[in-house]
């Protein structure tokens, strides 16, 4: 009896041990799989988050649907899958099927853990997710291993989640240099819609490795079902969204495979980068919020602290840095209430000065002939002014014209048996991020630097080449595939050994301005330049787009000079001071080149900034009148969580005789309460209409307030410039 007993419950064990329902949650989202020992885990359910009963009595997915979790190649070809490897034989088929869960707690997140394994061929696949139990945020990721004596991984996406077809739309971002973050939105339609990003070094210049998902119609900021999806590297991804003839869209995001086959060897692990999702069901913003959230309190480095206000050397005077120039920009920084100033480009230099783009990266050397009194001198200026201290470098890269390069050339990436193909300035080259030496070497430009200089505040780290030529010295020839994901490897090593030795030193993300602009660097870095474009209209737009994945606190905008160096365009000072306060206020100009009515109002803007900026920095972001609506004006909010304060904005895009704008409604005040409106940067002769005065939340968000198109100010002073700022406090 005891034996048939035994038996029986085996068989039970066999049939149904591992077949359970697993469930990752947020506070509010949930993700419903279906695991079953034997076969391949498939998805349920992803979205609000479900109740008790609800899971219970859940339906399962439409049978017209390939509902994987982690799809293989190889047993239904025609299907897109998320993994294929070619094993030791010579066989391109793997079957994927669970052996197991497994949950553990991670600080503030559950982790849960689907073990599968080819039942045929010694490969294994790991499926993780990690769901945040204070924000609403999930990452997923898989760990691949093998004990065959070696197999080649062609296809290894980060995960796939499908999406019920209907009237989905998709927002994504793309650009170029000087025009980074622009906006598309477009419905998904059969076929295939592939972001992708291939610069080797930078991965936000062309496209951006986030997408937003509308599942009711085109996307709204404050309402409607919205999914949102980024790919935490900083090197080339792939996205794409496949819709055939099926009930569903697959969205598949990961490393870019193109030319990057990897080898994996017996023993080794290789573990992709993380996708984060999220859901809200307050439309576009919402599904932002719940980035900036997470972004803030897990991912960017520094999130819970406030940013300092700088001002940047670049456009002030390029490479012309000297000492007196330096000493001068500090004081008026200084006096005009800024907190830090920062050198950029051209400190550096000994055989071959850098006086243009042509040479000397990877010689860190202060220029003793701009600098003679070397950034010691600097230090004590800027300890005389009372402003902290940073410097520019470009750790990743050289020149063809420098020390570095005479002493190592075979530390820079070339195609083997090829002369280098040179970038920036007709000599730029890249280092070789896979070499252990190289790493070293950035490792000790910083470490250098830091030891010598501890008063360092702020480093402004650059990247202004793509890998243009596809080789690695360091690399065998058996392995040159791998060479784009070695470097970021490389990339990731180096950040790491600075931040666990300089852990409270800021550093700003640049890489020919918003290349960078990534949640696969924020880990390391303090924030991002945004763009090398400080146009403050063309400024609204990347900021507006930026701002779909990235808080504030992240985006470096400045307040720069006119006519703009990049498109030319003069914009008033307001207006340019009014874009700036919106992200992380700082200034890229030559003080002593404006007026003393200018550095007043700049003195003021300074002062009003320190007292939102927790707000905005810390705030919740309501995207409220779109600049890609084109319609006049642009206008946005950011809410604290007890929403006791908030600022709003209001940029003029557009200017005519006899206009028609939009009347804005606020959004994320509580409607019982009151607020007080106080505008800032205040240019006009006489208040508004509404200033001081009171107003319900209820009535701000239902019907706003009416805004003058232009300014009243003194004939000579008029412009078709126009914006606003509204400090909004609780009663």
């Amino acid at each position: 009896m005891k034996r048939t007993l035994f038996v029986m419950m085996l068989v039970c064990l066999t049939l149904g041990a591992w077949s359970r329902q697993v469930v990752v949650e947020t506070r509010n989202i949930s993700l419903v799989m279906e695991v079953e020992e034997g076969r391949a885990p498939r998805y349920v359910y992803f979205g609000a988050k479900l109740s008790a009963q609800d899971l219970t009595h859940i339906q399962q997915p439409s049978a017209d649907g390939r509902m994987d979790v982690y799809p293989a190649y190889g047993m239904n070809t025609p299907a897109e899958p998320a993994f294929a490897v070619t094993h030791a034989d010579g066989s391109m088929a793997t079957v994927l099927n669970a052996t197991g869960v497994d949950t553990r707690n991670d600080g503030n997140a559950t982790l849960t853990t689907i073990h599968t394994a080819d039942p045929v061929y010694p490969v294994m696949v790991d499926i993780v997710f990690k769901a945040y139990r204070d924000v609403d945020m999930i990452e997923t990721w898989t760990e691949v291993s093998t004990k065959e004596k070696g197999v080649t991984l062609t296809r290894f996406a980060s995960g796939m989640l499908p999406i019920r077809r209907g009237d989905v739309w998709v927002s994504h971002l793309y650009g170029s240099w000087a025009n980074e973050a622009q906006l598309v939105e477009e419905p998904l339609t059969p076929g295939e819609l592939i972001i992708r990003n291939n610069d080797g070094t930078r991965n936000s210049h062309t496209d951006h490795g986030e997408v937003m998902l509308s599942l009711d119609g085109k996307a709204r900021e404050n309402s409607g079902d919205v999914i949102g999806a980024a790919i935490c590297y900083s090197g080339n991804y792939r996205l794409r969204l496949v819709t055939d003839d099926t009930e569903y869209h697959y969205f598949f995001a990961g490393i870019n495979e193109d030319n990057s086959e990897y080898h994996l060897k017996k023993g080794e692990t290789f573990k992709t980068p993380h996708l984060a999702l999220t859901f809200s069901k307050q439309g576009l913003s919402g599904a932002s919020r719940n980035f900036h959230s997470w972004g803030r309190k897990y991912m960017m480095l520094h999130g819970d602290k406030e940013r300092k206000i700088l001002l940047n050397s670049w456009e002030g005077v390029y490479f012309n840095i000297n000492q007196e120039g330096m000493d001068q920009m500090m004081g008026d920084i200084a006096s005009m209430g800024g907190e830090l100033f920062v050198m950029d480009d051209g400190w550096f230099g000994d055989k071959y000065p850098r006086n243009v783009d042509n040479s000397s990266l990877g010689d860190w050397v202060v220029d003793k002939r701009k600098l003679p009194e070397g950034i010691e001198g600097l230090l004590r200026d800027a300890k005389k002014h009372g402003v902290k201290f940073g410097i520019w470098i470009e750790p990743e890269m050289t020149n063809s014209v420098s020390e570095l390069y005479e002493k190592h050339p075979d530390w820079v990436l070339k195609a083997p048996g090829r002369d280098p193909v040179l970038g920036r300035g007709g000599t730029q080259l890249v280092l070789d991020l896979s070499n252990p030496k190289v790493q070293d070497f950035c490792f000790k430009i910083v470490d250098d630097l830091m030891s010598r200089y501890p008063e360092i505040d702020y480093i402004k780290w650059d990247a202004n080449m793509p890998i243009l030529n596809h080789g690695s010295q360091y690399l065998p020839l058996a392995e040159q595939s791998h060479l784009y994901i070695k470097y970021h490897e490389g990339f990731a090593k180096v950040c790491e050994r600075i931040r666990q030795k300089y852990l409270d030193l800021t550093i700003q993300a640049c890489a020919s301005g918003g290349g960078r602009a990534n949640w696969g660097v924020l880990p390391w870095f303090d924030e991002f330049w945004v763009s090398d474009n400080t146009d403050a209209l063309q400024r609204i737009y990347m900021q507006w787009g930026t701002s779909y994945f990235f808080p504030a606190i992240a985006m470096a905008s400045h307040i720069s000079i006119v006519p703009n160096h990049t498109v030319f365009r003069t914009t008033s000072l307001k207006y340019r001071i009014d874009v700036a306060m919106s992200g992380r206020l700082g200034m890229e100009i030559q003080p002593k080149n404006m007026t003393d009515e200018e550095k007043a109002q700049c003195r003021k803007a300074i002062e009003e900034y320190k007292r939102i900026r927790p707000v905005v920095q810390f705030g919740d972001i309501y995207r409220l009148l779109s600049p890609f609506d084109h319609k006049g004006a642009a206008s946005l909010m950011y809410v604290t969580e007890q929403k006791d304060r908030a600022v709003f904005y209001w940029w003029k895009t557009e200017s005519f005789q006899n206009e028609h704008l939009p009347r804005v409604r606020m959004a994320g005040l509580d409607p019982h309460r009151m607020y007080t409106i106080h505008e800032l940067d205040r240019i006009d002769l006489n208040p508004l209409s509404f200033e001081g005065k009171s107003f319900s939340g209820e009535y701000l968000m239902n019907h706003g307030l009416e805004l003058p198109y232009r300014h009243d100010v003194d004939w000579g002073k008029k412009n078709e410039w126009a914006s606003r700022v509204l400090e909004i406090t609780a009663e």
